[in-house]
């Protein structure tokens, strides 16, 4: 199959040839296996970065470039389902004592030209990511390693010397974007790396083709090739399925899975717990620098009502606290539920009633517009003036991370410690609530100083203990994301977005 783009125009047409029933529907005549088979070009849709793209992994930003970086690199550790830290390139790692380095001991991996995975490897690619004079998305993560002083022992172990104790390293060697590229990498138009995939032609804004990696350290993939298409519109990249051109469409929204997830042409895949969906209050100016009315906002909020109009029920409603489900979430933290009566006996306490606030909404990501309606309805209720205001998409979270006092927000999976630390410290550099205590801080660095873990679990209890009584961060949904795929794809797992098994290839097999 040529290189091709995928657009509105083809497959809108493509599915107006399958309706009037000329068109076989995908997998009807191919039986399919429960059992991994070898074999066949796996092509998968996404949407795309334009001319502009890269493959260079430590760029990768797009969901598209995630998954593209996963298929041709590797890291050290990844995320689990529960974003507990789970070894890749890494075979085990151990602190030395006082926390402040750590040893890190590599398998047995080779790169696609044949050349071993070293040491050597490992301290270019994050000497790369971290040079001060670039922007990669690890950097900030990687910013507590002492990388002058830290060494090969042989080829095979990493010693990391660390600029302050520190019992989360696992987490760092498992960051979004901290890949491990050939010592002496630079230039990415033909990328050579340790993972499933071997780099086979690229063109830009268009499609990717890779093959399979027959000497993989964790097995060779099933399918023998790879391709990622470009479908920037969604009806594009379920008509790419629905016509038989892709066997994977990813980010549906829930209309659209619902429309299809019951007419047999495409299986819906519902990846669950993978977004965080909230409000952001800037605690450190009026009117939410007064607790009583974030406490207000807390109970007047009707989590389920927006879970089921805005997700249209592709999700589950959250507590005020990010992580849900992972790695020490304070699960026994009673669920918020609405109390109109109290919000507004608390707005009044405030001296807030009919006040007039700007809530900062934008398309920049999906749902967001609805989510400001919904929510502006429900404060009415309790006696608030909440006016939507709908930003620029391409500079909405700038925007929003100094300026307004209320505005929508998301994230992706990252372990709670990572959430912490880039938003919630006196120092995070996306501080969006502007949380800003120094007792808040202490917990945080004697957390992270203590190699006991039942010591550390309570901490992370304590500070998540104040964050939802006190916090600025109005958590009110966790969204499942949604794929489209062929019934002839096996072996789509549930995992959240940007964790290991999300958009993972190697794994799954055409039937």
């Amino acid at each position: 199959m040529s290189a091709m783009r995928l657009d509105r125009r083809t497959f809108l047409s493509a599915a107006a040839v399958a309706l009037a029933g000329c068109a076989a529907q995908p997998g009807s005549d191919i039986p399919t296996s429960s059992q991994p088979r070898r074999g066949g070009r796996l092509r998968v849709a996404f949407a795309g970065g334009g001319a502009q793209e890269t493959l260079d992994p430590h760029l990768a930003n797009l969901f598209l470039e995630a998954s593209r970086s996963k298929a041709m690199f590797d890291k050290l550790a990844d995320y689990g389902a529960d974003v507990s830290i789970v070894p890749r390139l890494a075979s085990k790692w151990e602190a030395g004592k006082g926390l402040s380095t750590w040893r890190v001991t590599l398998r047995a991996a080779a790169f696609h030209d044949g050349r071993p995975v070293r040491a050597a490897d490992v301290l270019h690619s994050y000497a790369r990511i971290a040079d001060e004079k670039r922007t990669f998305r690890a950097k900030a993560n990687l910013a507590l390693i002492d990388l002058r002083n830290s060494r090969a022992i042989g080829d095979r172990t990493v010693e990391f010397a660390l600029k302050r104790p520190y019992a989360e390293f696992p987490n760092v060697l498992a960051a979004f974007g901290a890949y491990i590229v050939p010592e002496g990498a630079d230039e990415f138009s033909r990328p050579v790396g340790s993972g499933p995939f071997a780099f086979g032609s690229f063109q830009p804004g268009r499609s990717l083709l890779l093959k399979r990696f027959a000497g993989h350290w964790d097995g060779a993939p099933y399918v023998d090739e790879l391709e990622y298409l470009i479908a920037n519109e969604e009806s594009a990249r379920v008509n790419a399925v629905l016509g038989g051109q892709a066997e994977y469409a990813h980010d549906l929204t829930p209309a659209t899975a619902r429309t299809h997830e019951n007419g047999g042409r495409m299986a819906v895949v519902r990846l669950s717990n993978s977004g965080m969906q909230a409000f952001a209050m800037k605690v450190d100016r009026p009117p939410f620098d007064d607790p009583q009315l974030r406490q207000a906002m807390f109970l007047l909020a009707d989590r389920s009502q927006m879970v089921d109009s805005v997700l249209s029920g592709a999700g589950q409603p959250g507590n005020d606290l990010f992580g849900k489900d992972y790695l020490y979430y304070a699960a026994d933290l009673p669920q918020r539920t609405p109390d109109l009566e109290r919000a507004t006996w608390l707005i009044d306490r405030a001296g807030a009633k009919g006040m007039r606030i700007q809530l900062d909404t934008s398309a920049a990501a999906s749902g967001f517009i609805e989510a400001a309606s919904v929510f502006a309805d429900q404060a009415r209720q309790a006696g608030l003036d909440i006016t939507a205001k709908t930003g620029n998409k391409d500079t909405y979270w700038a925007d929003v991370l100094n300026k307004g006092t209320i505005c929508c927000y998301r994230s992706g999976a990252m372990p709670i410690e990572t959430h912490i630390s880039q938003r919630l410290l006196s120092h995070s550099t996306t501080n969006a609530t502007k949380w800003a205590r120094p007792e808040f801080d202490a917990l945080y660095d004697k957390a992270v100083g203590t190699g006991d873990e039942t010591r550390r679990r309570a901490l992370y209890l304590d500070m998540q203990r104040t964050l939802h009584a006190e916090g600025g961060f109005l958590v009110w949904g966790f969204a499942d994301w949604l794929l489209g795929t062929s019934p002839r794809l096996r072996g789509v797992v549930n995992a959240p977005a940007n964790t290991l098994d999300w958009a993972r290839f190697d794994k799954v097999w055409l039937g």
